[in-house]
């Protein structure tokens, strides 16, 4: 682990080579000028020249730049350089009077002048600029020691300078007292500044430090100058352009530089990716700043002790400041021993507090040395780990973490180390953590750096990783048989498809659904359900490899994910899968015990679809699922194989289904009419209503049609079958009104289905509601009772009829003589009309069994006392062997097909049909036609005898049912 902890190599710094040019530029400017005052510039008036104005044009640069640098730079030292600025452009003010008396006037410059008045203005606005760029302090103590630190070394500096030079100049004779004080002046203010620059030179902030530095040399460099021109030794040989100019052209060509210098200091380095991390203290400018008065101090005793034992007098000005600075550091020494008590006192609470907090967390805290060993735990290891903090400590942290963890753990440690602590300052890392007891805990720890090393906030996550893993798998099985679900097995088959095996056609998906089971549900119960649901999934399970995947997706279906084997024959291929899904069929056939030891079977409906190259998996599993609905509408119990035609058809059906939805709302549907025929009379007694949907090529589809696509098209088929169903009862009954209106008193039939006439959705009194509305007569309309579901209770249905028929609604029985269910209900029902299934029309005229069956219906119809209606009589020997058997109307297109509202009245202005001749047994004229020998006609336009339509008490009956019926052209 003491990868954790490696030194970060250090990365070379930029070569800076504009800063390198300037710099270079700068020295070459320097050296020049010392060079030219050192030899003397060549005569006397080029060097008074450059003595002159050349330091008034350096330190007029140095204002310059100053003063750009502040404008064009909105930093907060900013009223830093413009003090500086300021101060440059006093000594440049200075220096040009000096040039104006010795250059331009050639005479003396006199004591005092304006020269000295300016050079005395030097001082003060670079005094106040320090204070700008020092770090101020925070307290009043702090405030206290800072002006007792410049005290002391400003009072030294003065009992040096007063002891060695100050004395003898503030007694020179002959001199003016406007001239004594600038004699005094300038060397305290050179003091004062010295002491600035010493005394904050250690408190200066740390930002932009290679700027502030800069600025301080150079005016220490300055002052330096100052002191050595205030000096009887030099002053009385000092000549405009010697070397001591060379220092003061140097000090404002510095601060000139200053404010522009480009390097960064080491915190502005550390927020940079890339660079070291800063020094983690300054022990020699520490050690140097908590120094400084004391080193002050020890200067002015060494002043008093020089004059002590030279045998001189002591000064009352060097008695008196040695004094106060003695005083100053008394005191200081006292506010610093204060201080640090109360810092002591302080640093021992937090200390307290934050072990409290150590102590007493429930996290675990461990500080890792650079090179991985735990220098400290906290004792709450023993509560989490099971481990004691003493045993933890010296240990390699890396012996603690699983090895299949360590790898991860290391790497996100050494990425952390190398990130910005500025951008990153804490990482997280989950791993196992070797417990005392030899197991693995999941522990989580939040990392934060520590002098080089590293500090571990550890929690123990166990628990919560172990609610996770079950969640997720939750989340993905199903929670009866824990089978995969539809998403994780959806995940699996994209990770099948995007294998290495992504072009093998072998693999393959099931999907199965059991056939039966709800019946086990309504018997059984859905306890025996759940039951045979898991024997169900565990024989899946079972049958299939262990590289295969399962899954339940809900209800009583489940899939299965075959994984190719490589095979390259497609025939091949093909005879394996369907050998798999054919053993799963057998085996999920097999009988079942569940509760109560009952044994119950289902079968299994199996759809199979290859994955071929750049399919989906939402068109793999689409394609299985088509298949297995088509096994299902094939019998049931078998396997079905996916073929692209499923998924055309499908296509075809839904826009169709869509096509559908538009004509319900957009008013696409007709309404038409077909005639049912009196067979005794051939007169028209009653009309059956036939719903027509006209499609935008013109062609018209019967209900058989687009109900057959109703049922195809999902969930939704129903909500527009019940739609259909009553926009046409309630325009049959409206017609039916108009017909009224206009002579033609015939009944209408509307096909309704039981399940729809007790539809919770309908209003309870629709029907009554739309005849009263339409003010039809009683048995004016009559509805037809279609499909024979078992669920329907016969119930409700025989209470609703009853009521419907108080109210003047007859009913008919629709598909007489197919099924059980008829027979059920004519037994219970309150039935007026029998209606004569088709199928024992269609061969009533070839088949012996076939005419003898339907003679006994109609023979029952008629001890019954209901009237009977033949459906689907095409042909006329159907219409005349049905008469001989007694049935009293007839419906097809023997007479006429569905007629739209023109056609219809017309047919019921012409008058009756022409019907058949019919032998009846005792009549004089056997084997004649009752009616002169005339032929039936067929179609919609039929010749037609005179004589009066049947009324409504001729019959009440008009069947929709049209499985058959003629088309009808466009109208």
């Amino acid at each position: 682990m003491s990868a954790t902890g490696a030194a970060l190599p250090r990365r070379p710094g930029p070569a800076g080579g504009p800063a390198v040019v300037s710099q270079l530029l700068l020295a070459l400017v320097c050296g020049g000028y010392a060079t030219g005052a050192a030899f003397g510039w060549g005569s006397a008036e080029l060097s008074k020249t450059m003595g002159d104005f050349g330091l008034s044009g350096a330190a007029g640069v140095a204002a310059a730049s100053c003063f750009w640098y502040a404008r064009t730079h909105g930093t907060r030292f900013r009223p830093a350089w413009l003090l500086f600025a300021a101060s440059s452009a006093m000594a440049g003010i200075g220096n040009a009077v000096w040039g104006w008396y010795e250059v331009v006037l050639e005479r003396h410059v006199p004591s005092p002048s304006a020269a000295d008045f300016c050079f005395l203005l030097f001082a003060p606005p670079a005094i106040i600029g320090l204070l700008v760029l020092a770090r101020r302090p925070v307290t009043r103590a702090g405030w206290v020691c800072l002006g007792l630190d410049s005290w002391l070394i400003g009072g030294s500096l003065l009992t040096l300078s007063w002891s060695l030079a100050l004395a003898h100049t503030a007694h020179f004779a002959g001199e003016t007292v406007a001239q004594a004080a600038l004699s005094l002046a300038y060397p305290l203010l050179d003091i004062v500044l010295v002491s600035m620059v010493l005394a904050l030179h250690f408190r200066r902030t740390s930002a932009n430090r290679s700027a502030v530095n800069t600025a301080i040399a150079a005016l220490a460099l300055t002052v330096l100058c100052d002191a050595l021109f205030t000096s009887p030794l030099l002053k009385a040989h000092y000549r405009s352009g010697q070397i001591l100019d060379a220092g003061w052209f140097a000090g404002y060509m510095l601060m000139a530089y200053a404010p522009w210098v480009a390097r960064e200091d080491s915190d502005e380095a550390a927020a940079r990716p890339g660079r070291p991390l800063p020094a983690a203290g300054r022990p020699i400018a520490g050690s140097l700043a908590a120094l400084t008065p004391y080193l002050a101090a020890a200067v002015c005793t060494l002043g008093i002790l020089y004059n002590v034992l030279d045998g001189h007098h002591v000064d009352r000005v060097v008695l008196f400041t040695g004094c106060t600075v003695v005083l100053a550091l008394v005191i200081r020494q006292g506010i610093m021993l204060l201080d640090n008590i109360s810092l002591t006192q302080e640093l021992a609470q937090k200390e307290n507090h934050f072990r409290s907090l150590v102590q007493g967390s429930s996290d675990v805290i461990m500080i890792a040395a650079p090179t991985g060993i735990l220098r400290y735990v906290s004792p709450a290891a023993t509560g989490v780990y099971g481990r004691d903090a003493e045993e933890l400590i010296g240990s390699e942290l890396a012996s603690l973490i699983h090895p299949e963890d360590l790898g991860r753990v290391v790497h996100e440690v050494r990425r952390f180390l190398a990130a910005p602590p500025a951008e990153e300052p804490t990482t997280r890392i989950e791993c196992r953590f070797r417990s005392g007891n030899g197991e693995w805990l999941n522990v989580e720890s939040t990392v934060n750096r520590h002098h080089g090393g590293l500090i571990f906030n550890s929690r123990d996550v166990t628990e919560r990783v172990r609610l996770q893993a079950q969640l997720q798998h939750t989340a993905e099985h199903d929670p009866l048989t824990d089978l995969p679900n539809r998403a994780l097995f959806t995940r699996r088959v994209q990770q099948a498809l995007a294998g290495r095996r992504v072009t093998d056609a072998g693999t393959a998906v099931l999907f199965i659904d059991l056939d039966g089971f709800k019946a086990v549900n309504d018997t059984v119960g859905h306890q025996a359900g759940d039951e045979l649901l898991v024997q169900a999934a565990r024989r899946l399970q079972d049958s299939v490899r262990a590289g295969d995947s399962t899954a339940r997706f809900g209800g009583d279906e489940f899939a299965a994910l075959i994984i190719g084997d490589g095979t390259r024959d497609p025939a091949a291929r093909e005879y394996r899968i369907l050998e798999v899904a054919d053993r799963l069929r057998l085996t999920l056939s097999q009988p079942y015990l569940v509760e109560g030891g009952t044994e119950v079977r289902v079968a299994a409906s199996i759809g199979v679809a290859f994955a071929e190259p750049g399919i989906t998996p939402g068109e793999l599993m689409r394609n299985a699922d088509l298949a297995m609905y088509r096994a299902k509408q094939a019998g049931k119990g078998r396997v079905e194989l996916y073929a692209p035609q499923m998924q055309a058809e499908v296509v075809r059906r839904a826009e169709l289904a869509t096509r559908l939805r538009t004509a319900l709302h957009d008013g696409e549907f007709a309404l038409l009419h077909q005639p049912v025929v009196d067979l005794e009379t051939g007169r028209i007694a009653a009309v059956s209503a036939q719903a027509r949907w006209r499609s935008p090529q013109g062609i018209l589809f019967t209900p058989d049609e687009f109900l057959r696509v109703g049922e195809l098209d999902g969930g939704d088929a129903s909500a527009r079958t019940a739609e259909l169903g009553r926009w046409t009862l309630e325009k049959a009954v409206e017609q039916a009104a108009q017909r009224r209106r206009a002579g033609h008193a015939v009944p209408v039939y509307v096909r309704l289905s039981a399940a729809r006439l007790l539809d919770k959705a309908l209003p309870p009194k629709n029907v009554e509601e739309l005849v009263l509305r339409y003010g039809l007569p009683s048995g004016s309309l009559v509805l037809e009772l279609s499909g024979g579901d078992p669920r329907v209770p016969l119930d409700e249905l025989e209470g609703r009829l009853v009521s419907l028929r108080r109210f003047g609604v007859r009913v008919a029985l629709d598909g007489f003589g197919s099924g059980y269910a008829a027979m059920s209900a004519l037994r219970r029902l309150p039935v007026d009309i029998l209606r004569i299934d088709r199928g024992l029309v269609d061969g009533v005229v070839e088949s012996a069994r076939l005419h003898k069956i339907t003679a006994g219906l109609l023979r029952i119809a008629g001890d019954l006392g209901l009237q009977s209606v033949a459906d689907g009589v095409d042909e006329p020997e159907q219409a005349r062997a049905l008469r001989a058997m007694g049935c009293t109307h007839g419906q097809g297109a023997a007479f006429a097909g569905a007629l739209d509202e023109h056609r219809l009245r017309h047919a019921l202005g012409r008058g009756p049909y022409t019907l058949p001749d019919v032998t009846r047994p005792g009549d004089a004229r056997r084997g004649e036609p009752a009616d002169g020998g005339n032929q039936l006609l067929l179609g919609g336009a039929l010749p037609v005898r005179s004589g009066a339509v049947g009324s409504a008490g001729a019959l009440a009956h008009a069947p929709l049912r049209s499985n058959n019926e003629t088309p009808v052209p466009p109208t």
